[in-house]
């Protein structure tokens, strides 16, 4: 450029200003059929890019063709101005700041790239997994962030600014919020881990190991949020759920098994026990919501307790929804249809003796048991 500013010196006005007009007019011409071949080549391949991808199972190349859309025109333009700028006889500042503004094009193209890119993934993983969108705004904000600094990055080191310093004073600083944020940052990436492995999702029904169950109702980037029985909402932090044992009764099968006990008189007749338990199981698998009509119930005597026989009575639900009116519905029909067959229920009894002569204290004392005396009276 500077054979060209002593050229354009040693000119006349008339001249120089025939070569302006001159170098103008072909920079806009040169602008102009630059500019035409190449968005319309664009506007093409982009079509017969759509309509490949159309007739594909594979979403990922819709979201790719998606995302370089707008950054290919951005190149283009930037592109097109370049050239205008190699034609016209500009000094060396303008030069300059031409270099930046084609370095400052591709790194805007880059950041428009990469977050399409990555917001288009996130949007189908949204989709396909209901506990990613609570956290979806989160990690796309701080992935956004990420790309635009990246992307600013690359815009000083191409211009000839270092960037070595603003990595260490990145390094440090993040340390310094790393060690600030260290619970919140467990709990949020618990959270992630939570939603690329699926232990649980919303509407699943889990226990936990130190008791607390219900509807999970979200998963967010923090903590999950839990519906009990009784219409309560437990808040539980990830870090603490991704290292706990929870039981999920909705991962996989919902159905379940559903074990009652049931005690019966020593003096039971244990075949006909177990013909009317399994009789009473069969009709409520059949008739109550929620029962597996087509599945077997089990009965199996377990041993023997305080006051009689321990029956186990395994009955097949659903759900568990299900299981609990079942087990309601089933022990109703039981108890009724024992004391129809005369079979005893019995309940624990005590019996107090004293020795002769003791007479007892304290709140109970005037309620005292007798027995018969070995000689057939009745003594305290």
């Amino acid at each position: 450029m500077g054979q060209v500013g002593q050229t354009m010196q040693s000119l006349g006005p008339a001249a120089l200003g025939e070569m302006w007009r001159a170098a103008w007019l072909n920079g806009l011409i040169a602008l102009v059929a630059w500019l035409t071949v190449f968005l319309v080549a664009h506007a093409v391949t982009m079509r017969v890019l759509r309509r490949v991808a159309a007739r594909t199972s594979w979403t990922w190349d819709d979201v790719l063709i998606g995302a370089i859309a707008w950054p290919t025109r951005l190149l283009i333009l930037a592109s097109g101005l370049t050239v205008l700028e190699r034609i016209l006889p500009l000094d060396p500042e303008w030069d300059r700041a031409c270099d930046i503004m084609l370095a400052a094009s591709f790194a805007l193209a880059f950041i428009l790239f990469v977050d399409r890119m990555t917001g288009g993934l996130l949007d189908r993983m949204a989709k396909k997994n209901a506990a990613f969108q609570g956290t979806r705004g989160l990690v796309q904000g701080a992935v956004r962030g990420l790309i635009i600094g990246v992307g600013l990055l690359i815009f000083l080191d191409s211009i000839g600014i270092s960037i070595a310093p603003i990595l260490a004073s990145l390094g440090v600083g993040s340390l310094a919020v790393a060690l600030a944020l260290q619970d919140t940052l467990a709990n949020v990436f618990a959270g992630f881990h939570l939603i690329a492995d699926k232990p649980l999702e919303a509407g699943q029904f889990i226990r936990l190991q130190s008791g607390e169950e219900g509807h999970v109702v979200l998963v967010g980037w923090r903590s999950t949020r839990l519906k009990t029985q009784q219409n309560n909402i437990v808040v539980v932090p990830n870090a603490k759920l991704a290292g706990t044992v929870l039981t999920n009764f909705d991962l996989g099968s919902s159905a379940l098994a559903v074990t009652v006990e049931v005690v019966v008189g020593m003096a039971s007749d244990l075949d006909r026990v177990e013909r009317v338990a399994l009789e009473v199981a069969r009709e409520a698998q059949r008739s109550v919501p929620g029962g597996q009509s087509d599945a077997e119930p089990q009965a199996r005597f377990t041993g023997f307790g305080e006051s009689g026989l321990r029956l186990n009575v395994i009955l097949n639900a659903e759900n568990l929804r299900g299981s609990n009116d079942l087990k309601h519905e089933f022990v109703k029909r039981l108890t009724e249809r024992f004391r129809h067959e005369g079979i005893a229920i019995p309940y624990p009894t005590r019996t107090l003796d004293f020795p002769a002569g003791a007479q007892p204290s304290g709140p109970q004392a005037g309620f005292v048991a007798t027995r018969p005396a070995p000689g057939g009276e009745a003594r305290p």
